[in-house]
């Protein structure tokens, strides 16, 4: 049997979309976990988004990765025009025609594991939909937004550390994460 030039592990981007509350180079640090995720030769999920995801996007497409976003629009036309969303550094675009939060739900559920860069409401609700759906995550520690009230809140909710590894170093991040979500698999089968 022919052994595939990627692995079939599946990993979502979730971060903000609009970057003003994160920290000052969450563009670099998104770039890098896109990298990283190439490197490995796993596969790229995001929202087709602008902001974190897009630069994890272009990280992952300017080094070989495959990357596929999921978008909350009902075609193409609409994802341009209405959500005014982007294209770029994406191999192919799905549209779920579900919105925001229609789109959140499928995306965190097809992944293997979610990295987390920064944050607002959309990235809170992949968090808690990830947090619910036992996913192995990875978050960013330090990158801004609602990344930061995210350890409160699994302390707050009292169900659990959860799969979270929490990392400052975009390369690490990947690698712990892809360590706890190569073990999920391994359980599966």
């Amino acid at each position: 049997m022919i052994e595939p030039f990627f692995s079939n592990i599946k990993i979502v981007i979730s971060g903000a979309a609009v970057t003003k509350p994160c920290r000052e180079n969450v563009h670099e640090l998104a770039y890098e976990v896109g990298k990283e995720i190439a490197l490995h030769k796993l596969v790229m999920l995001t929202g087709a988004t602008t902001g974190t995801p897009l630069w994890a996007a272009k990280g992952a497409y300017e080094n070989g990765g495959i990357v596929i976003g999921l978008s909350p629009a009902r075609s193409y036309k609409e994802h341009v025009k209405v959500y005014k969303l982007p294209t770029d550094y994406h191999h192919t675009i799905l549209y779920t025609g579900e919105g925001y939060s229609g789109r959140n739900l499928l995306l965190t559920k097809m992944g293997d594991g979610v990295i987390f860069i920064c944050g607002r409401i959309g990235t809170l609700n992949e968090f808690t939909i990830a947090f619910e759906e036992e996913k192995p995550m990875g978050v960013l520690v330090g990158s801004g937004g609602t990344e930061e009230y995210f350890m409160e809140i699994v302390e707050k909710a009292k169900r659990g550390p959860g799969k979270i590894v929490w990392e400052k170093d975009p390369k690490i991040l990947v690698e712990k994460l892809l360590e706890i979500v190569k073990i999920e698999i391994e359980e599966k089968i």
